[in-house]
């Protein structure tokens, strides 16, 4: 990048292992992808000088100056960034940029090399790491009883009793400001709680004791897919009208739209990809649920059949999807919902696909699944 906002004529972009032999074709392509994220992701080949006055570099300095003061005004005239956070405004916000930008993505609109252009047609893969969870699980467990019974646990209580105090101190209202003598700084008692070889679990406990657990609003970003997807191209609009046609008919047939209830489960707390394609389905026609954050697969299970889902969505970026989904299945032919499908989605090695289908995943998407092709193919499986 240095070298092109330099106005370099010639780039070349040596290969990984070039100083051990002959380049791979794994290492010549990332050598080749890196010229082209450049040139389709960033255009700024596009610009002869870009820091010497050009268009681009005003424009986009002052949009983002604009944009971000528009947020500020907005967090102040709300109170602050507390209330923001607690009014689940920024967390919207987030949502509805990610929303905008996958729609952009399925569209064509907007490049991203290796996922929806440049894409080879047979990948050969790569490795990856594969973690024994239970195995993990278990040594974790031990260490935890190894420090349980070494420790002064008679202090270690004294320590977390403090800071559950000092937490009270806090909960004088939203935005209350409070001027806490050192002794009583949460983070200090913290600190002193764990060179007492207090676990994180328990600080936290302790703070969860007086305040309680944060729940997130499940809300679903409304027309934010929809309109960037159909703006983008008018062949893409054609796909996404074609799709709804499908939905109208499934609600023609069945009495009501596909209905899907999209969870996490475990102690994966990435959500972003999940509200995605919740608020993607949803404009395409999907009747959408959202389970919380660290679900277990007997209460994703019981929430299937408590909003009468077609299908339950998985999304999986914590490598547990071989420990909770076979699981969950097992919980819902327990509760007699077998009919209730099961696909999985999000970060999932190919070599883990098997696996999942062989314990009754009816789909898996991978990333850079377009969200149209996903609910396409969820339709198809729904019909089953």
């Amino acid at each position: 990048m240095a070298a092109i906002m330099g106005g370099t004529q010639s780039l070349h972009t040596n290969a990984f292992d070039e100083a051990l032999g002959l380049p791979t074709e794994m290492s010549a392509r990332i050598a080749r992808n890196t010229q082209l994220l450049l040139q389709e992701e960033t255009a700024i080949t596009k610009v002869a000088d870009p820091w010497g006055g050009s268009y681009m570099m005003e424009s986009l300095t002052q949009e983002l100056a604009d944009g971000a003061m528009e947020i500020i005004d907005e967090v102040e005239a709300m109170g602050g960034m507390t209330r923001a956070i607690e009014s689940g405004m920024a967390k919207l916000r987030i949502e509805e940029a990610a929303t905008k930008k996958q729609a952009r993505i399925d569209a064509g609109e907007e490049t991203v090399v290796g996922v929806n252009k440049y894409v080879l047609e047979n990948d050969a893969g790569v490795d990856v790491l594969d973690i024994d969870n239970e195995g993990s699980r278990l040594k974790q467990c031990e260490k935890l009883a190894k420090v349980r019974f070494e420790r002064d646990n008679f202090a270690v209580e004294e320590a977390l009793e403090k800071l559950r105090e000092s937490a009270k101190l806090g909960t004088g209202g939203s935005g209350t400001k409070l001027t806490v003598p050192h002794e009583q700084n949460l983070l200090a008692l913290s600190i002193e709680a764990a060179r007492l070889r207090a676990t994180v679990g328990e600080i936290s406990d302790a703070l969860r004791d007086v305040w309680g657990s944060h729940v997130p609003s499940n809300t679903v970003v409304q027309g934010a897919y929809s309109a960037t997807f159909n703006a983008a191209a008018s062949d893409a609009e054609v796909e996404y009208n074609e799709l709804q046609v499908k939905i109208n008919q499934f609600e023609a047939d069945e009495g009501r739209r596909p209905r899907i209830l999209v969870a996490k489960m475990g102690q994966d707390g990435h959500d972003r990809g999940a509200k995605v394609i919740a608020s993607g389905f949803s404009d395409i026609g999907y009747d959408v649920d959202i389970g919380p954050l660290f679900q277990t697969p007997d209460e994703v299970a019981q929430q299937a059949i408590d909003s009468d889902v077609h299908v339950v969505g998985i999304s999986s970026q914590a490598a547990g999807h071989k420990a909770l989904v076979p699981l969950l299945i097992e919980e819902l032919k327990k509760r007699d919902a077998g009919h209730i499908k099961v696909i999985c989605g999000g970060v999932i090695p190919p070599q883990d696909y098997e696996f999942l289908m062989n314990v009754g995943v009816a789909a898996i998407f991978g990333p850079g699944t377009r969200i149209t092709t996903a609910a396409t193919e969820v339709l198809e499986a729904i019909r089953k």
